[in-house]
């Protein structure tokens, strides 16, 4: 796979990822149903977990281009700060939007 190919998958799947949470309203991580909705702490979570999955597959494509580059907490502050900007759609679909019954 090649750089360009391998930075769009990280991204699309940190898209996918960060959307999830807010989207699967009542299956925990999106496979495990859930009896009644989740809560915003329960979200969080979520957020957290699919955040260190794509940070995972963002850590084996690289291994598997060549050697890993040591980071510091300003590149974990920064890829958490995009993380959560690319999970405002879906935040503000399950809280902004006026969902009708």
């Amino acid at each position: 796979m090649s750089q360009t190919a391998s930075i769009w998958l990280v991204i699309v799947v940190a898209l996918l990822g960060a959307n999830l949470p807010f989207v699967a309203d009542r299956r925990l991580f999106a496979v495990w149903p859930l009896a009644a909705s989740k809560s915003l702490p329960l979200r969080l979570l979520e957020l957290v977990v699919f955040y260190c999955l794509a940070g995972g597959l963002g850590l084996a494509l690289e291994q598997h281009a060549g050697q890993i580059a040591s980071q510091g907490w300003e590149f974990y502050a920064i890829t958490g700060a995009l993380f959560l900007t690319l999970a405002f759609p879906g935040f503000v679909w399950r809280y902004l939007v006026k969902h009708r019954p």
